[in-house]
């Protein structure tokens, strides 16, 4: 079990590797790329706004936000993983690890996204040129996917939080992770796990991202014109 786990790990994070090989070979793609991301997170601040402010739910939002949707490079993460997956998966809980999986998959898929919607991208970036480059992209399946994912990292650090012995164990692990070099993951972890204890229950938290993003992915399938309440712009490279 340990071993397969290990091994759906690194092949999400292979899948990532791919991804960034293609932008290095392609610096207009690789720039249109981060534009996107960018583009992306002041979306995800607009529509999730109200969750943004509320004092129950912000800590998790902004979790979400900067480590879910954001444009942050994770190559420090990802080259952490992919050095010590063996040992992370002896090191941590089967329930963690669980979880890092979930992260790996939403990784691959949400880089995979990025790379083809930038593929179809028109200046200026706006909601009407993201729509349609959504639309070209015609990915319907792996954004549900991707929403999924996102939706089940929040569903079990909110499980994970409720155990007092998962709780313990991580906060003992901090010694042990930086020595195996996994700051960073130990990082995440700990982050989503204090922003989801502080809300004592995720559910209409997630019922909310749920919601929203869903109806946002088949928005500019449905209407015309897309995405008119997001509109943000940003100038592409």
């Amino acid at each position: 079990m340990a071993a397969s786990k290990a091994q759906q790990i690194q092949d999400e994070l292979n899948r990532v590797t791919e991804e960034r090989v293609k932008r290095n070979r392609d610096p207009e793609l690789r720039n249109k790329v981060e534009t996107l991301k960018a583009y992306q997170q002041q979306r995800f601040s607009k529509t999730h706004a109200d969750l943004l402010i509320d004092p129950r739910h912000r800590a998790a939002a902004r979790f979400f936000l900067d480590h879910l949707y954001g444009p942050e490079d994770f190559s420090t993460r990802d080259d952490q993983f992919a050095r010590v997956i063996p040992a992370m998966v002896r090191l941590f809980p089967s329930e963690v690890i669980n979880t890092v999986a979930r992260l790996a998959s939403l990784h691959a898929i949400s880089e995979r996204l990025d790379t083809m919607m930038a593929r179809h991208l028109q200046q200026p970036l706006n909601s009407r040129t993201y729509a349609a480059a959504w639309q070209s992209t015609a990915h319907f399946d792996l954004r549900d996917r991707q929403i999924d994912l996102s939706l089940q990292i929040g569903h079990s650090l909110d499980q994970l939080t409720r155990n007092p012995i998962i709780r313990h164990t991580l906060r003992m692990m901090r010694g042990p992770a930086k020595a195996a070099g996994l700051s960073e993951l130990q990082r995440f972890l700990e982050t989503g796990f204090e922003a989801f204890r502080e809300m004592r229950g995720a559910q209409e938290f997630l019922d909310t991202i749920k919601i929203k993003e869903r109806n946002l992915a088949r928005q500019p399938f449905i209407a015309t014109p897309p995405f008119e309440s997001l509109d943000l712009q940003q100038q592409l490279p």
